[in-house]
């Protein structure tokens, strides 16, 4: 016999190389230096954090590693998901068809006791940049960890197991998701802070068709045979 793990949800993580994530940390520093030139964000976001700034995202750091890694991102995960459906179901997502767009980009500055509730973002794809990180958080604990939430709440005495993955965050590492994703992260005791960056994007559908107006109306999904009714 076999086990069968239904339903996954896609994420996907990579590193920043060191110079960008450098130049990343580099800018954030003068951001909170000078807190006063970036637009606080905390007022339209759950997070109950120390600062939450917005980020200028022509700025040449934000800019490459919105460019070249957070949108190229977002890209490899349709192309995961979308390339696994029937070619008759991927509907507007498929190469040519839609654009991926940056909404906003952020930095979140947490200390001790700092914490990010379970929310969603708006848009199409959401993800996390993380920055730095205090020593102290080093997965003794769920401190500091970022939790990506399942369907059902957690309760293992019923199996409801995997219902929440913790992340621990290291400088560098990124993840992007659905913006539907619920996710929150947890507090952290001691000095230090924990940066990272957040960000929003949305992936458009276009109005270029792949057929003609008019051709290949009421296919069926399964077979693309003209049937009277239906899709």
């Amino acid at each position: 016999m076999d086990v069968i793990d239904l339903f996954p949800r896609s994420i996907v993580q990579g590193k920043l190389n060191l110079k960008l994530l450098n130049q990343c940390l580099l800018h954030c520093e003068n951001v909170l230096r000078n807190p006063g030139a970036n637009p606080d964000a905390s007022q339209r976001l759950a997070g109950q954090l120390s600062q939450q700034r917005e980020l200028n995202p022509t700025q040449p750091a934000i800019l490459e590693l919105c460019e070249n890694v957070l949108l190229n991102g977002c890209e490899q995960w349709i192309r995961h998901v979308i390339d696994r459906q029937p070619p008759q179901g991927r509907g507007p997502w498929v190469p040519g068809r839609y654009q991926l767009k940056l909404i906003d980009i952020w930095l979140n500055c947490q200390r001790e006791s700092d914490y990010n509730p379970m929310h969603t973002h708006g848009g199409s794809f959401s993800g996390v940049v993380f920055l730095k990180v205090p020593k102290q958080i080093d997965g003794t604990s769920f401190d500091g960890q970022l939790c990506f939430h399942g369907p059902e709440e957690y309760h293992l005495q019923s199996f409801r197991t995997g219902m929440s993955h913790y992340v621990l965050p290291k400088p560098g590492d990124f993840y992007i998701f659905p913006a539907w994703q619920p996710h929150s992260v947890m507090p952290f005791r001691g000095s230090g802070e924990r940066w990272s960056l957040a960000f929003n994007a949305v992936a458009q559908p276009g109005s270029t068709r792949l057929t003609p107006p008019g051709k290949n109306k009421n296919l069926s999904l399964s077979n693309q045979r003209p049937r009277a009714w239906g899709f």
